[in-house]
């Protein structure tokens, strides 16, 4: 199994040590929509969950859930760019060994993409069946995944412009995307007893290992 403990955090500034009040009660209203979202799409149905029907459930004015999601559809994809962002600070944090699979294996270890239930939890049964069977989420879904793959890929391209071009760099990320995405919905399509988030996170990091062993043999070695 591949070996990438995450590297030890700078210690946080005071100023980032504790979100600060408006912070707090952003995440907390953003985590209200999701929530909302999620028990309507369940209980009426997708189609019949409206965007004033998600921000009544959470007791906010419909003007406030487009603060913080353009659509319904994005409320299924809350955390596309903390993962992004994951990614990046993974390759930005590399050491002189790290090679780009470490990188990118890394990300799914980081510590906020690792304490989130965003890719093993209810939201995520529940949006694959969503993508599945909505051409409006599957079309989300989609270009949410290209924009995370092209962003990936250029900042990894910047760090090992050595070992990959664009077109390489383009690849290795494809192919990590493609064996998270194959896994969960391996894992997550209700084929066997629904099974607990840590367990997903196992299963899904050895899914991945076996996936990017190939990619281990680096250019040039």
């Amino acid at each position: 199994m591949l070996s990438v403990p995450y590297p030890s955090p700078v210690p946080p500034t005071p100023s980032e040590q504790r979100p600060s009040l408006r912070e707090r009660k952003r995440a907390r209203t953003r985590q209200a929509l999701v929530e909302a979202a999620a028990d309507l799409f369940t209980r009426n149905g997708y189609d019949a969950t409206t965007v004033a029907d998600i921000a009544a459930a959470a007791d906010i004015g419909t003007r406030t859930f487009f603060s913080h999601f353009t659509s319904k559809e994005e409320v299924l994809f809350p955390e596309v760019d903390q993962r992004v962002g994951a990614a990046i600070e993974a390759i930005a944090a590399r050491g002189p060994a790290d090679g780009p699979v470490d990188v990118l294996a890394r990300a799914l270890r980081h510590p906020a993409v690792a304490a989130s239930d965003d890719l093993v939890g209810p939201l995520a049964t529940l949006r694959l069946q969503l993508i599945r069977t909505v051409p409006a989420v599957r079309g989300r879904a989609l270009q949410l995944q290209q924009d995370a793959q092209r962003e990936i890929a250029r900042h990894l391209h910047a760090a090992y412009p050595e070992e990959l071009d664009e077109v390489g760099a383009a690849a290795l990320v494809g192919a990590f995307v493609g064996a998270v995405g194959g896994a969960l919905d391996a894992l997550l399509d209700g084929g066997e007893p629904a099974l607990a988030p840590d367990d997903v996170r196992e299963r899904l990091s050895r899914a991945i290992t076996v996936a990017l062993t190939p990619w281990l043999h680096r250019p040039g070695s």
